[in-house]
């Protein structure tokens, strides 16, 4: 390389720094600079959506109690990863995502495909009490989720935050942000009809059994039960590209 042996080269340690110091910088150039000549980094997918307030609000809920430390939603494009959980993860389904909740770690199954799997009287029993449905589990129970009432007055400034990093959330969006909130979890709201047309494939439906109270049980297994559930994979076919 540049005239000089291997020997020459190994043998002199600063002469070695620089000519790796160039080596790293090419190499960086080359994956770095076509970022700057691209408009989005993400394959756009069909089905994709922002959060409805409801389930950013369990989201907010997820993060906060921690659930994301034994919790990934990354299906690696492994076959074992796909025979056990699905589909493997797309980018395009955490651009909405701040953070991401991808990862490694996992004491306990990764989430990114338990949308409707599971009914939601399972996954309210299971939060309150897991081992009462998975004896060998060793996660915490949450059963003050079900008398805790959601606080539903900040939810415009939650979507008001996620425009200024990018979500595309309108202004109507907004406007109705706590309107839409408790709607989705009130089938017999008269503002359910705005807020389908406002969010497109959403649950509507009282998640935590308990009709008389917005509880941030009903946040959190909104959330858990749309996970993975807005894109349509058979459009897709990762099979042909597992390893």
């Amino acid at each position: 390389m540049f005239g000089f042996s291997h020997k020459t080269i190994e043998t002199r340690s600063m002469l070695l720094l620089v000519l790796s110091l160039i080596v790293v910088s090419i190499g960086g150039i080359v994956e770095i600079a076509p970022l700057f000549f691209l408009k989005n980094t993400i394959e756009k997918v069909e089905g994709m959506r922002p959060y409805t307030p409801l389930e950013l609000a369990g989201r907010n809920i997820y993060i906060r109690e921690g659930c994301y430390s034994c919790h990934s939603q990354m299906i690696r494009p492994f076959r074992d990863e796909v025979a056990r959980y699905g589909p493997y993860s797309l980018a395009a389904e955490s651009m909405y995502d701040h953070p991401f909740q991808w990862g490694s770690k996992r004491t306990g199954p990764d989430l990114a495909r338990v949308g409707a799997r599971y009914s939601d009287e399972w996954q309210v029993q299971h939060l309150k009490d897991p081992r009462s449905l998975v004896p060998e589990s060793v996660m915490p129970g949450y059963p003050f989720l079900a008398t805790t009432e959601l606080r539903t007055d900040n939810a415009a400034d939650h979507l008001k935050t996620n425009v200024t990093i990018g979500v595309p959330y309108s202004d109507e969006m907004v406007k109705f942000a706590e309107d839409d909130m408790r709607a989705q979890a009130n089938p017999a709201s008269d503002d359910v009809e705005g807020l389908e047309k406002r969010y497109a494939k959403i649950s509507v439906r009282d998640f935590d059994g308990n009709s008389k109270k917005l509880t941030e049980m009903d946040a959190l297994v909104a959330y858990l039960q749309m996970l993975g559930t807005l894109v349509d994979f058979e459009k897709y076919k990762p099979e042909k590209n597992l390893r």
